[in-house]
């Protein structure tokens, strides 16, 4: 008998809600899956769980601060971001951190905020 193992889809998260994530961080220069260039600010999610252009807060550890999801990835799927770093050594020494962050705005719409809160 052959059973398979489907991984449950992480959820999206919604505006407001602080959740953990595991956290990597990428250098390669050229464009986002939006169409942007890649720069510091810049993080990569699986856009079933963070979609393009939320807003979120990290909240710990040295990359803590504000960032806009504008780029997905291959490799990130379910709660995970990879944080652009214009350092390719930096980006490697980041290495694989959890780290919690705060949804300030889920995907483009203005509306679905928290207000900065």
């Amino acid at each position: 008998m052959l059973v398979l193992a489907i991984a449950a889809a992480a959820p999206p998260v919604a505006p407001g809600r602080t959740v953990r994530v595991v956290a990597t961080a990428y250098c390669q220069p050229g464009k986002t899956q939006s169409g942007v260039r890649v720069r510091t600010g810049i993080v990569a999610a699986d856009p079933t769980v963070i979609p393009v252009g939320s807003v979120l807060r990290i909240i710990d550890g040295a990359a803590s601060g504000i960032y806009t999801v504008m780029d997905t990835g291959g490799e990130i799927k379910g709660r995970k971001i990879d944080i652009f770093v214009p350092d390719c050594a930096r980006a490697q020494k980041f290495g694989e951190q959890h780290v919690r962050i705060r949804i300030l705005r889920h995907g483009w719409d203005p509306k679905a905020s928290t207000n900065g809160q």
